[in-house]
Order: structure tokens, then sequence, then C-alpha cells
């Protein structure tokens, strides 16, 4: 599923699945004026400076008292090399970039210049808040615990204030977002609820866990045995089967939205915002999908760290075992919303391209665009069952469609070839499309349908080497699977001792077109 969106192409791959914090500085005012006579300067300096300053001009003083012997560079050229050094907030750092300020700038050949007035600090409230990196060990004052107990208290932290920073953003989305939007009339309550889904009935579930872990704690804020409360927790995380099924819709409305200047604006406004921490809208809609599928992720941890003799061993393997169907089921609806979303905005040129493939898929292996050898941008779709072309356009509405383009290509008759990079293959039209007229290409592949004419071979460039070999995985296990369904639905003759999971193993090689038409013919 797609969790971020920038300008380049976007691909989304069908597969079970962290935050960057810019650093506040301040920067360098103008330069000083050289002047021909030092001027009486009022300084102001404020109280947490005052140690500093005084620093400052104990060191100014001692520059002056000493002879200038030395040969330096005049003032004027050596000045404007103070405005490369930019001071930041750590005093020890500042202390030395004044340091090196003082030496190029502050001696002259008589006399030495006047110090710069204290500017005022900005204001940190500006800058985008950032996240309590705070660790289990930070909280308490001492502990006899062993390293691998430390090490298990530590991931339970990290568990618990996740919940905790999970809570705050939910809830910050709900004030800062959902209600203002609604109260302003940016959009209609019917688009909000699309939007948002069922998100405000996360944050009680979420809470609940949260009070029962704290509740663990002992008097030295340590936890013994958590794997009950998350196994007796974990069932209400079958809510997320409505939310993250709906996040498909979601994601396709809000991205219409934003065209809108109304929408787009009070949304930039809000990313811009210190309590954004410079994170879109769509960033914390997807949080609640991210924290599910952490959690097998932070039991595995807490059980890795358990001993042998502890209570959680018993419990831990059914807790993670739980999580792990859910978190797997979550993901297999959300497939399926999904392969329903896409189908449904399909459109068709002629009724022949309503290949019963499409309409008998239930999930979709990938998505994403494409550039054929003609040079267009295709918005390929790989369904359970079929290969589907088509160029994105827009419908009514201003909703996003997809006009179906040639004729769709059932998995189970797909041939796929590699074409390596720089070989000029495909003829003069495909160099020309993908390179610019050179005869080297890149990223490139071939799908066709076995039995039927070229016209349904088609030459594809990927964005990249990493999609490329992302539709490449793709396309050979969609073929094999295929095959494999055809094969056990026809009652093939396969030997009654074989394994149908390893039928069509050697298919795998990207050269055997030929080995598979005669592997499957027998």
């Amino acid at each position: 599923m797609e969790v971020e969106e920038t300008g380049e192409t976007r691909t989304s791959w069908y597969v079970a699945p962290g935050e960057t914090h810019t650093v506040p500085c301040d920067h360098a005012g103008k330069k000083r004026k050289q002047d021909s006579a030092p001027e009486p300067v009022i300084r102001i300096i404020e109280d947490d400076e005052e140690e500093e300053e005084g620093e400052l001009v104990s060191d100014h003083m001692k520059d002056s008292e000493e002879p200038s012997n030395k040969r330096v560079k005049p003032v004027a050229k050596s000045n404007s090399l103070t405005g490369v050094i930019t001071p930041v907030k750590t005093p020890a750092l500042k202390r030395i970039g004044q340091s090196i300020s003082r030496s190029i700038s502050f001696r002259t050949e008589a006399r030495p210049l006047p110090p710069a007035p204290i500017r005022s600090r900005t204001k940190a409230s500006s800058f985008p808040r950032r996240r309590n990196s705070q660790c289990w060990s930070d909280t308490v004052e001492s502990h006899d615990l062993t390293a691998k107990e430390i090490k298990r208290q530590e991931v339970i932290y990290e568990l618990t204030q996740g919940e905790r920073q999970l809570i705050e953003d939910l809830s910050l989305v709900k004030k800062v977002y959902y209600e203002p939007m609604l109260k302003l009339d940016i959009m209609t309550e019917s688009e909000l609820g699309q939007i948002f889904g069922t998100l405000d009935s996360l944050i009680p579930l979420h809470e609940d866990l949260l009070s029962r872990l704290e509740r663990l704690k002992g008097s030295e804020k340590t936890v013994g045995e958590v794997g009950p409360t998350l196994m007796n927790w974990f069932p209400c995380l079958e809510a997320y089967v409505t939310y993250c099924c709906n996040q498909v819709g979601a994601k396709a409305l809000l991205d219409q939205k934003k065209q809108e200047k109304r929408v787009e604006h009070f949304l930039r406004l809000c990313q811009e915002s210190s309590f954004s921490r410079k994170l879109d809208l769509w960033n914390f809609l997807d949080l609640p999908r991210s924290r599910l599928v952490k959690y097998p992720l932070l039991l595995k941890e807490i059980q890795k760290c358990t001993p042998p003799d502890h209570p959680d061993e018993d419990t831990l393997p059914d807790a993670l075992e739980l999580i792990q169907s859910i978190v797997a089921e979550v993901n297999k609806k959300t497939g399926e919303a999904e392969c329903q979303f896409y189908r449904r905005g399909l459109t068709y040129l002629e009724e022949s391209q309503r290949a019963p493939e499409i309409q008998q898929s239930r999930f979709l292996y990938c998505h994403g665009e494409l550039k054929n050898n003609k040079g267009q941008r295709l918005h390929v779709f790989l369904f359970e069952l079929a290969m589907v072309l088509t160029r994105p356009g827009e419908g009514r509405e201003g909703a996003q469609v997809f006009q179906v383009y040639r004729q769709p290509l059932p998995n189970a008759l797909l041939n796929l070839e590699e074409i390596p990079d720089g070989e000029a293959g495909g003829g003069s039209t495909f160099r020309g499309a993908f390179t610019g007229g050179n005869d080297k290409v890149k990223n490139c592949f071939r799908v066709s349908s076995r039995g039927r004419p070229k016209a349904h071979s088609h030459s594809l460039q990927a964005n990249d080497s990493f999609s490329k070999q992302q539709w490449i995985t793709c396309l050979r296990q969609a073929i094999v699977q295929s095959r494999d369904r055809t094969a056990q639905t026809s009652q093939s003759q396969l030997s009654p001792h074989s394994d149908p999971a390893l039928y069509h193993m050697a298919e795998l090689s990207l050269s055997s077109d030929t080995e598979m038409a005669d592997h499957t013919s027998r």
C-alpha cells in the first residue's frame, strides 16, 4: 500500500509490511561594517548569557593588550569570513566559533574592533516539535538487573511509549484536521467520513492497552509478565480490518480533494505548523496501519529477551501467533478491498476487453506506472489472474479512472522476457522511445501472451532497476501460481507422489519460455 507520495513515479506493491526530524539552528546575522574609528556600542546582555558574554569581553581585552607585531590580513578581506561560521545553540561549540571569529576579525594593526551586540535568539516554538527519545533506563535512578532483563524492559517501555504517542497523534488528527475542516466547511461531512474512516474508534482501543500496561508496572517501574495482557487485548485489533480496507478509497479521495485550492491551502498550513512535525495528513492517517505491523516485531524482541524460566515464556508464543494471524487477515482483506476498488475504476472501450480473469481476481500483486515502446506512460495492474495495461484519466467529479489499453493478458498464458541493460533490442522505435535515440536501453522487460498474435506483446520500461526487479519478481510469482491453479483445475496428469507446490518450479527462469511450453504440453 502507498504510504507516501512524491513527485516521482509511484509503484504500489502488495507486500505485508520511520520519521525524520529537522534539528533547528540559528543563522548568522548581517555582516558588521568596518568603521574608521570605533564608536561606543550599547550592549544588552540577557541573564542566561552573562557568563558567556563576560568570557568574550575578557578574551577581547586580552587580545587588545597584546602587541600587534604579526602580519595580519586587512579587515575588509578577513571580515567577510565571519559570515561562514554559523553559531549554534550548544554553548561549547558557540564559544569555539566566537573564538575563531575573534582571531580573524578582532585584531587590527593597532586598534581592536568594538564588541558586537548580542542578538536575541529565535523563538524555538517556530520550529517543529520533536519526539522525546527517552529510554527506560533514563526513567529509573538505579537498578540491579541483568543486561538481558534491561533489554526486555526497554522493549516493553518502547511498546508503552508507542501506544502513548499513537493516542496523541490520533487525538491531534481529530482536533486539528477533522473538526476544523468540518466547522469551516472545507469538506462535507460525508467526504470527511470517507477520508478519516473509523479512526475515531481506534483511540479508545489504544487507551485501553496503555492503561493495562501502566498497571503492570511495579514499584521500580519494571514490568513482569506482559504476555497475558497482550493475549487478552490483541483480539480488539480486528477493528483494523474496517479501517485499513477503507484506506484505499480514502487515499484516492484525499488526493482528489487536494486539487481544490481551499483544501490544499488548509493542509499546507497545517503541515507547516509546529504540531505536525512536517508530516502531512496522510502520514497521520496511515499511522494505525504502521503501528499494527509493528506489534509482531516488538513481541519477537520481548520473547528474545525473556529467560526460559520466566512466566511469559508460555504465553508470548501464543500471543505472537495471534497477532500474526490478525495482521495476515487485515492484509488479506485490505488486498481484496484494493482489488475491488481498482476493478471498479477500469473503463473498457470494447466488450471483448472484459476478461473473466479480471472479475475472478481477488487481489493485486502490484500496480504502478510503466512506459511502453512508444514512450506512452501506462498504469499497469497485475491482478491475481490477469495483467491489465491502462491509460489513467479523469472521470466524473474528478475521480481517477483507468481506460483499458489493448487486450488484458491472462497470467496463465504470460511469457516474460528480461531485456538486459544496454541491449539494442526491439527496433528503432523501441530505442528512440526509451533512450532518446541512442542504442542503449535500461530497466526494460517484455511480456507477451502465449498462443496469441504478436500484437499482444508489450515492451515496458520501469522507472529504475529496483522497480524493474519488483515487477519481474511479481510477474514470475503470478505466472507460476496461475499455471498451478490451471493445472489443478483441469486435473492434469501429475505423479501421485509429486508435490503440487513444486510444480513448474523450473519455470522461474526468465529464459525458459520454450521449456515451460513443452513441460505444460506433456
